[in-house]
């Protein structure tokens, strides 16, 4: 029986022939990355054990989730990160005014690359399988372990295959593709499996729109979500200088076996919006009957913070007005995203909408800061999770959707399709 791509890498990361679901393996790291919240932890790990880090240039530290520091707390996180870059002459740290939003910044800066493994602080480090790499999210202790030593156990996961057919529909992008993957099999449906995106329509997707949908695989409980390397990924690497003698293309093989094959046709997708409290709870947008008002709009974080992003909302808010008493809130994922959409004149459309547009950081995804909701309060945000409380408070209400639905809610002052309010 033959392996599928996420079988290959851990294969070949374990210097074995071949790896079968539900095997351990000890395998080589190529990325080990932590961010403010979760870096002090693997960094008092590596100093307890008395040791130097593996590779300096395969550690990442990006202080993202509260930069600039919110507070005494966040400063201290961030000092504990810069104390450790400067002790141990790190390269791969970013400081304020150059930091972004860590899964949006290491795959623009040429960190991610096919077939490598990857393995961060964050639980959306599956963001990066996008480009055909093994990326999973760790805690804290298990990425220091990888800092310390380079190396990762994991369980090989079963994979499944998703197959997406069809052309995509007016205002669909990858954010419903996911949505609806989730509303389909649910928070669970893919429990410590390797969620495998293909098919016709995944390979006309933007490396953009695969990277918001690998993201969102934990959101299935998926150990990683992968994307076969294809002509996108390899113009996506040239453009960073890489060329193709510097990685590594692997594919699935023919009998490689799933434990599940689920197909879409993406031309029965509309834009989806998912309900409070789970990303599972979707609809389609044309589902909701009822006038559902909002008071806050959120386009950003490391699922929707992108260029790509940022355009889909500007066609939408151009000529119009956020809706009184409705706040939107836009936060580019990372400087070149933040200097690109000044370049093209978008901040000028999101200012004339009466958008806020911060410096890249995770900022309210999280409930961190720069957006948290009050008590009743609901928001349509771009990010990737809407669970109680994640943006504040514990009686507000979040729904996710994509960058052009939340354009389209904060205009209307209520979660519509953009059709309803584009010129």
């Amino acid at each position: 029986m033959g392996m599928t791509i996420s079988q290959k890498i851990l294969a070949k990361k374990s210097h074995r022939g071949g790896v079968k679901p539900g095997e351990i393996v000890m395998a080589d790291v190529d990325l080990a990355f932590a961010n403010d919240i979760t870096a002090p932890i693997a960094i008092d790990f590596v100093k307890r054990l008395g040791v130097d880090v593996f590779d300096k240039n395969k550690i990442a530290l990006i202080p993202d989730h509260f930069t600039p520091n919110k507070d005494i707390s966040s400063a201290n996180q961030c000092k504990i990160m810069r104390d450790f870059v400067k002790e141990r002459d790190l390269p791969n740290y970013w400081e304020s005014g150059e930091v972004g939003i860590e899964h949006a910044l290491l795959p623009e800066q040429g960190f991610v690359r096919p077939g490598m493994l990857i393995v961060g602080a964050d639980s959306h480090t599956c963001t990066h399988g996008a480009l055909g790499a093994f990326a999973t999210g760790m805690g804290s202790t298990d990425v220091g372990f990888a800092f310390a030593t380079g190396k990762s156990w994991f369980r090989v996961p079963e994979s499944m295959k998703f197959v997406y057919k069809g052309k995509r529909n007016k205002w669909v992008v990858g954010k419903d593709l996911i949505l609806y993957t989730i509303g389909k099999i649910g928070v669970a449906g893919a429990l410590y499996k390797s969620m495998e995106f293909t098919g016709d329509a995944i390979r006309e997707l933007p490396m953009e729109d695969r990277l918001t949908m690998c993201n969102m695989a934990i959101e299935a409980g998926a150990k990683n979500g992968i994307v076969e390397p294809d002509d996108v990924t390899i113009e996506y690497l040239k453009e960073r200088g890489i060329e193709e003698d510097q990685y590594e293309i692997l594919k699935s093989e023919g009998d490689a076996e799933y434990s599940d094959v689920i197909e879409i046709d993406v031309s029965n997708i509309e834009p989806q919006v998912a309900f409070p409290h789970l990303p599972s709870n979707v609809r389609g947008v044309s589902e909701i009957k009822e006038d559902i008002k909002i008071d806050q709009a959120f386009i950003g974080s490391c699922t929707n913070g992108r260029i790509s992003d940022l355009r889909e909302a500007a066609k939408v808010l151009k000529g119009n007005k956020v809706a009184k008493y409705v706040r939107l809130i836009i936060i580019p994922a990372t400087v070149e995203v933040y200097r690109q959409a000044l370049k093209e004149g978008l901040f000028d459309i999101f200012l004339d909408a009466g958008a806020v547009i911060s410096t890249p950081t995770c900022g309210p995804c999280l409930g961190g800061y720069m957006g948290i909701l009050a008590d009743g309060e609901v928001c349509v945000s771009t990010s990737n999770r809407n669970f109680v409380g994640r943006m504040g408070s514990k009686k507000s209400f979040i729904y996710l959707a994509s960058p052009a639905v939340a354009a389209a809610s904060a205009v209307a002052g209520k979660i519509v399709h953009p059709d309803e309010v584009v010129k």
